[in-house]
């Protein structure tokens, strides 16, 4: 299972996840920030549980080029 949370009100609209890994993220044309996709918010965080392992490489990338470190992701 992977794992992605995305720290949502942080985000400063830069585009490298959805750049990265579109399957999981767009960025909202609303207010300009990042939207995780099919996503589940809890307390200011979206988390999207996945068994797809695939989503784990793209999804590493984004956050590892996320300029304000507000994506994680973790395989279980």
């Amino acid at each position: 299972m992977v794992i992605v949370t995305l720290q949502r009100d942080k985000c400063i609209g830069c585009n490298y996840c959805a750049e990265f890994a579109p399957e999981y993220f767009r960025m909202s044309k609303k207010d300009g920030k990042s939207v995780l996709l099919k996503s589940q918010k809890r307390k200011g965080f979206y988390t999207l549980r996945t068994p797809v392992f695939k989503a784990l490489d793209s999804c590493e990338k984004a956050a590892k080029s996320c300029p304000v470190n507000i994506i994680s992701v973790k395989y279980v």
